[in-house]
């Protein structure tokens, strides 16, 4: 017998437990449908913190839904009694004219958002565990900080449970089908149907809409935990998110959680993904060789050998911009993909407008920036 719901969420990683969570506590009939086990390490929503940050230098146009996400975050963490974000800051470095810096401060100008400018002698008085370059400029966003990714989507699974959501894990989809007014998935275990299908499969969401062929490429990314031998890089004493735009490069790290190694990664680079079957989560000297250089040039309160790693996955938009759609053909399937590694902050937001996609079609939410017609020479026609 076919499972009946309101809406089928594909894939519960960040946004599709938001999108489970808000839907849920709508009071709609809401099924999750998660290929690995809930809360895995996959995909893209996991690796202990995620950087979080209003002065947005990708583009203005996010600030309005990073106010909406930041207070979506203080009511999850209200509704579950649990601590949730690090409000620690941000220490932005680059050139004046890099995109970091320039991009930042045009956010921060245009939102009337606070930020902080210095000279590099300054921050590194400020941060003694972090030095910067003589010939870049320093901006801090006080309200930055970061949030406990795991924990974060453990949160709005139990959230989106307590309020009625199904949630089921181990569990493939295989084909699903839409006639406009329905929709019908078929998994490894089982046949649902529900009037609208909200797709959040991270980097697989090629795969599930092959027929749109996106334009998407999948990046693996390699992540080092790398040990603290000196000074204070505690979360708990003082130490900002920071992030390094070099000509070579782009960098980002986190002070300290568990008072013995501190996370650091690189934004730019990675390498494709061609078979997501075959995904290599070994690590290799050419992993840590670029980590390892910024640490000693940057960071000497770190040890430039890591401790522990882990593989996230990248799923890379052309412009690096999130695709927040209504499919072109079929108006009650709802598309959110190509995060493009900066969009795990935007979950609680991305829920909220995709629940309003898949029960009004609609959303007051200004996300028309992120529409799927972007990519088309002709605008895709929405049914």
């Amino acid at each position: 017998m076919t499972a009946v719901f309101d809406v089928i969420v594909l894939g519960v990683g960040g946004m599709g437990s938001a999108a489970c969570q808000q839907l849920a506590a709508r009071g709609a009939k809401v099924l999750g449908l998660e290929q690995f086990p809930l809360v895995h390490d996959r995909g893209s929503s996991h690796g202990e913190s995620r950087i979080i940050r209003q002065a947005y230098f990708e583009h203005p146009d996010y600030v309005p839904l990073l106010l909406r996400t930041y207070e979506l975050w203080r009511q999850l963490e209200h509704s579950t009694n649990r601590t949730l974000f690090h409000q620690v800051g941000l220490a932005l470095s680059g050139i004046s004219t890099s995109e970091t810096i320039s991009g930042a401060k045009k956010s921060a100008d245009l939102h009337r958002l606070n930020i902080e400018e210095m000279k590099p002698a300054e921050a590194h008085r400020r941060w003694p565990s972090l030095t910067f370059p003589a010939e870049h400029t320093v901006v801090f966003e006080p309200l930055a900080g970061l949030l406990l990714v795991e924990r974060c989507v453990q949160a709005q699974i139990d959230l989106a449970q307590q309020c009625g959501a199904e949630i089921r894990s181990h569990e493939r989809v295989l084909e699903w089908s839409s006639n406009g007014t329905s929709v019908l998935v078929r998994t490894d275990r089982a046949e649902y149907s529900a009037g609208s299908l909200v797709v959040t499969a991270g980097a697989w969401a090629g795969q599930c809409l092959k027929e749109l062929g996106l334009p998407l490429e999948v990046q693996r990314k390699y992540v080092g935990w790398f040990p603290v031998r000196q000074g204070s890089f505690s979360v708990n004493e003082g130490m900002p998110t920071y992030f390094y735009e070099f000509p070579h490069g782009t960098f980002y790290g986190f002070p300290s959680i568990d008072e013995k190694t501190a996370k650091v990664a690189e934004h730019s680079g990675g390498q494709f993904v061609p078979d997501l079957d075959q995904i290599d989560r070994s690590q290799h000297e050419s992993d840590v060789t670029r980590l390892s250089a910024f640490i000693s040039s940057q960071i000497p309160s770190l040890d430039p050998t890591p401790e522990r790693y882990s593989v996230c996955l990248y799923t890379m938009s052309p412009d690096q911009h999130f695709i927040v759609d209504l499919h072109p053909e079929w108006s009650n399937v709802i598309i959110a993909t190509g995060f493009s590694g900066h969009g795990f902050k935007f979950a609680p937001v991305i829920g909220e407008a995709l629940a309003d996609l898949a029960t009004t079609r609609t959303t007051s939410l200004p996300i028309t920036f992120l529409s799927l017609n972007r990519f088309r020479s002709t605008p895709l026609r929405h049914p």
